[in-house]
């Protein structure tokens, strides 16, 4: 199985660094790390597997079955963009936070994690979410889930244009 950590701040992240010409690039486990505006990051996968994760984001890339090609993240702290090539990556995809799951087979999605709370607003396609116990909710485009420790159901939204609007932002999107 393989295993990528990082945990973004500034311009630094836990791989190793490959100084280039306006640019910093990482190769991590087939990954390619670059340098996006605001501290943003971004992480090329093999298999069509793209993750943007924001300054100071705290994650790890797991290869369950060793095909070369991340299928889970474990994300930690602060906001990924997860955009998952379906026709190019087989085998679902999922992020882990402490409240929630939240998987694919292919589709792109942001997840938050802060305060306590995780939070999953659906770009395109559809992601089931649920708590590490229970019963999945199916999230559409525009459609977002805030979920805290607890058992109470989970409560899909549309969310507000300027909420949506103001996570994307944080992710270069």
């Amino acid at each position: 199985m393989g295993v990528v950590s990082a945990i973004l701040r500034g311009s630094a992240a836990a791989c190793i660094l490959l100084a280039l010409p306006g640019a910093v690039m990482a190769q991590t486990n087939g990954c390619a790390l670059q340098n996006g505006d605001g501290g943003r990051r971004i992480l090329r996968c093999p298999g069509g597997v793209t993750v943007t994760a924001e300054a100071g984001a705290s994650f790890t890339l797991h290869d369950r079955n060793g095909d070369g090609s991340p299928d889970s993240v474990s994300l930690r702290r602060r906001a990924i963009l997860v955009d998952v090539d379906s026709s190019r990556h087989s085998g679902g995809f999922q992020v882990v936070t402490p409240q929630a799951i939240a998987a694919v087979r292919g589709t792109q999605w942001a997840v938050d994690v802060g305060g306590g709370q995780t939070s999953v607003l659906v770009v395109r396609g559809a992601v089931g979410v649920r708590r590490p116990q229970g019963d999945p909710v199916v999230l559409r485009p525009g459609e977002g889930v805030d979920i805290r420790s607890g058992s109470a159901p989970l409560e899909v939204r549309r969310w507000p244009g300027p909420r949506a609007a103001a996570l994307l932002a944080r992710l270069g999107q």
